[in-house]
């Protein structure tokens, strides 16, 4: 028996692939613990699909990574495949270098990352090379292929990504991150350019990177997650899991369309959700959370949708991915009840969760910057006759009406002022939290730079007040968390908000009662959601 064989596939006790630093938010390494999840999830579907059969016991099945960094997916994979073989293939060699030569194939995300996955995966940076576990490899690349591609600039965008010329384009001694598997036209071609022929692969399962700086207005990110989930599919595996950033549930910066497209795919048939990103990946500030879904080609129908937070127990159900009256994912079971009551009370029916136009909150919103004026603008530090006060990042400030063009009609109502972004936890999601910045009252006379927007206008104080009291509701802020993709808090996140009469001070005692929400329900609004003070800061 080959003595390397035996040594790299045995278990590797401390395992390096458990401590290994990422190379950053966007590009992070896969925990070899959730690695093993997602393969499990893909094991017991294609025994569901295939009458019980074990799929590390076929000697057929083919599987990519299009992603490729630390190389735990094809290295657990191997090692399934190992002792699945054992009767097939009993010689120990003739298995390995028929599971590395036939079965698995990886597209690496950097020169990098392509050694250290073909180090994890032969136990050597080259597939040839005399350390290497294959014997049959006649290149140094193996199964997992890299060369360094270029974008495709086009008024200074990349055609594919979207990426930044300005950001990206730096020179032969630096990584381009122009990934092979997105940048291409036709993705077939391309698989059969890399590993020599037509290749079709029974299952592609990995960790994408998940975004490109921008050059936009501020520090952007553009997300390239959902190009990876798109070329996977066109494809046409069997069997098709990755993990990625769940914003997605709500859309957002060129997410929209995909959005659309997956939760109209009746055959992505699991959504494994996790609320807090550290969870999964250790250290890892990603706002919004992560995901992994499983696809699967042949078979379709509802979603089995689990939700996981730290150690509160799963919560799982069978459902649609696209409710009645929604436009996005609603992200917890327990809030799907909830707002299914919200629609009923409202609308007197069960068959959609959208609010009549003479109901919706989200009516009342301003635009951002909907008085023209940028997040940078300062004023005048004294007010002169006939100046509107200007609520700004920082202050107060003075400008002359005769400045302001836009929302003339609102100059001179009473108003509530509320942060675009809300406070948060650095890059990271803690619960139960405020959801929304605290709102303050705009009296008559008074406007907002981008930092804020509004709501409103109200003829008197005491409706302005009522408002105040509805958005300090837990209950008010938990339908707005279910819209909610991002700190980012424009009209959108508002869609499943009803209106109330601004009579009086709303508190969540009576919105409960109203909406018939039973004390489990609560329970779980308020792990969510913390109180929130109108009298505090941010900070508080």
């Amino acid at each position: 028996m080959n003595d390397q064989v035996s040594f790299t596939l045995r278990g590797r006790n401390p395992d390096v692939l458990t401590c290994i630093a990422n190379l950053s938010n966007d590009e992070v390494f896969t925990p070899p613990e959730f690695a093993n999840r997602m393969l499990n999830s893909v094991a017991e579907a294609w025994a569901e699909s295939h009458a019980g059969a074990d799929m590390w016991a076929d000697s057929s099945i083919r599987f990519l990574d299009p992603c490729t960094k630390s190389g735990v997916f094809l290295r657990e994979i191997t090692s399934r495949l190992n002792k699945g073989l054992e009767k097939e293939i009993p010689d120990l060699q003739n298995r390995v270098d028929h599971i590395l030569t036939k079965q698995v194939f990886g597209i690496g995300t950097t020169r990098l990352t392509s050694f250290l996955a073909r180090r994890s995966l032969y136990c050597s940076k080259h597939a040839n090379g005399e350390h290497s576990i294959a014997k049959s490899f006649q290149s140094s690349e193996g199964n997992i292929w890299f060369q360094r591609i270029e974008h495709s600039w086009a008024n200074g965008k990349c055609s594919f990504c979207g990426g930044s010329e300005q950001s990206l384009d730096r020179g032969e001694e630096m990584e381009t991150h122009a990934y092979a598997f997105i940048h291409t036209d036709d993705i077939k071609a391309r698989v059969a350019e890399l590993f020599g022929g037509h290749m079709q692969f029974d299952v592609i399962i990995g960790n994408p990177p998940y975004q490109l700086n921008t050059d936009g207005f501020g520090t952007q990110a553009r997300p390239i997650y959902q190009h990876f989930v798109q070329q996977a599919k066109t494809l046409d595996p069997r069997f098709l899991c990755m993990v990625i950033p769940a914003r997605w549930f709500a859309g957002g910066m060129g997410l929209d369309e995909f959005r659309e497209s997956m939760l109209t795919d009746n055959r992505v048939r699991s959504i494994d959700d996790y609320l807090t990103a550290s969870d999964v990946f250790p250290g890892v500030g990603l706002k919004g959370g992560v995901c992994y879904f499983l696809w699967d080609r042949d078979n379709r129908g509802h979603c089995r949708v689990t939700t996981h937070y730290k150690d509160v127990p799963p919560s799982t159900a069978t459902r649609p991915l696209l409710e009645a009256g929604a436009d996005i994912f609603i992200r917890f079971n327990e809030g799907l009840s909830i707002l299914k009551k919200v629609a009923a009370t409202e609308t007197r029916s069960d068959n959609s969760l959208e609010l009549p136009d003479a109901k919706k909150f989200m009516n009342l919103v301003s635009s951002i910057g909907a008085f023209g004026l940028d997040s940078t603008f300062r004023g005048k530090q004294t007010k002169s006759a006939n100046d509107l006060k200007v609520y700004r990042n920082g202050g107060i400030g003075y400008v002359a009406r005769s400045e302001i063009a836009k929302e003339q009609g609102v100059f001179d109502k009473w108003k509530v002022f509320i942060g675009r972004a809300a406070p948060g936890t650095g890059n990271k999601d803690t619960y139960p939290h405020k959801i929304l910045s605290t709102p303050f009252l705009g009296e008559p006379g008074s406007i907002s730079s981008w930092t804020y927007m509004h709501i409103g206008p109200f003829e008197t104080r005491t409706e302005a007040e009522s408002v105040l009291s509805y958005l300090s509701c837990r209950f008010t802020r938990f339908l707005i968390l279910l819209h909610k993709p991002s700190a980012d808090t424009t009209r959108k996140v508002y869609t499943f908000v009803p209106k109330q009469e601004w009579t009086k001070q709303w508190t969540d005692e009576a919105l409960y009662k109203k909406y018939g929400i039973t004390k489990d329900e609560i329970a779980f609004i308020e792990t969510l959601v913390r109180p929130m003070n109108l009298d505090a800061t941010d900070d508080e």
